[in-house]
């Protein structure tokens, strides 16, 4: 085996860390695992910590699943090559109450969720901190890929080197105080390094598939999850016109989302539809032409800002998988320089100056760029 060089300066505590401590989230993936290694390589005592999120009865099985299942034994696994002590703890009903139910309940509301960020809000963050303390950790390290950044006033946090793996918008509710304790190492690498080290060190896990879709939904099916929580999520109604013309049924508002073309089932159309809003009270999913899905600002409630927002040019990023685009925060309301698409009340907005995240919040109601197609 090759020498890998790692300064121990990736943790952030020092040149020296004998005598230190770092708890390390273990997912039981290549990620945390490398994170784990890297860390025991540096000299501090190094523990593991595994939280079981979910029945990993029912997902032993599944590939590119986290936190059930073979993923422990993966990690526990990990631990027992490095030498170093691992403990799982149950968060089942934790997850499930703070999770699962909020998952199902806002797509019954006909919003869109995105129950990672819950998950890193809440369970993972959270509970992980009090462990971390709890055991007399200097800090806490995560395989996510996003950069801890000392800046003039503090620790920043910014987006991963490497744009293709950057998790940075499902971590906007980072706190600063969480942010002083927490670690990324991965931030800086791209993912074939990270694999690279894995294999070098002999991890059983170098090769195993990343994690895919949701953990808690199979084959990325969220109306089955939904519907098992929740049954009456399949109660059917209208799908209706701007103006309000029946023009055909849907099965349940938990299979579509805003900005939705395909499934609609739709015969003799003039134009392609998209849906433009659910209306969970009278049960409709309300279509229309593209540039009815046009938004001008946003409102957003819940902020978590690591710094001043207000007054100043920022990107905005109202979905994962968006490209940043140029707006401005007024109170409230998330202002656009250009109208912007595919814009759905229950995701977030993450705000960002260049790679710098300036924190986000979630986006509860939308105001349309057409006002006459509002209504």
């Amino acid at each position: 085996m090759s020498e890998i060089n790692y300064s121990p300066d990736i943790f952030q505590l020092g040149a020296d860390l004998s005598g230190k401590r770092i708890v390390v989230a273990m997912s039981g993936g290549v990620d945390s695992s490398v994170v784990a290694a890297l860390a025991a390589r540096t000299g501090a005592e190094t523990i593991g910590v595994t939280l079981q999120l979910y029945d990993h009865g029912s997902a032993v099985k599944r590939a590119g699943s986290c936190c059930a299942g073979q993923d422990i034994r993966d990690a526990r696994a990990v631990a027992d090559r490095l030498g170093i002590a691992h403990y799982v703890f149950d968060h089942e009903s934790r997850f499930r109450d703070s999770v699962i139910d909020h998952f199902a309940d806002e797509y019954m509301r006909g919003r869109t969720p995105i129950p990672c960020v819950r998950c890193n809000m809440g369970v993972k963050f959270t509970d992980l901190f009090r462990l971390a303390r709890d055991l007399g950790a200097d800090c806490l390290a995560t395989g996510h890929y996003v950069r801890r950044v000392e800046g003039a006033a503090g620790a920043e946090l910014h987006r991963a080197l490497d744009p293709a793996r950057d998790q940075s918008y499902f971590l906007f509710a980072t706190t600063n105080d969480q942010l002083d304790y927490l670690r990324f190492p991965l931030g800086g690498m791209p993912k074939p390094e990270v694999r690279a080290i894995a294999q070098e060190m002999g991890l059983i896990v170098a090769n195993k598939p990343d994690s895919q879709d949701i953990c808690f939904v199979p084959e990325g099916d969220y109306a089955s999850v939904v519907r098992k929580i929740r049954p009456e999520a399949e109660s059917d109604g209208a799908i209706v016109d701007m103006e309000g013309r029946e023009l055909g049924r849907h099965r349940g508002l938990i299979h579509y989302t805003v900005g939705q073309r395909r499934g609609l089932e739709l015969g003799g159309l003039v134009e392609p539809l998209y849906v433009i809003r659910l209306e969970p009270e009278a049960q409709r999913v309300v279509v229309g032409p593209k540039r009815a899905l046009a938004v001008s600002a946003a409102r957003l409630i819940e902020p978590n800002w690591l710094t001043q927002v207000e007054g100043r040019p920022v990107l905005a990023k109202v979905r994962s998988l968006a490209k940043p685009v140029p707006a401005r925060i007024e109170g409230e309301w998330l202002r656009f320089d250009s109208d912007e698409y595919g814009v759905a009340p229950g995701q977030a907005a993450v705000l960002y100056d260049g790679d710098r995240v300036l924190g986000g919040a979630w986006i509860e109601e939308t105001r349309a760029a057409i006002a006459t197609l509002a209504a």
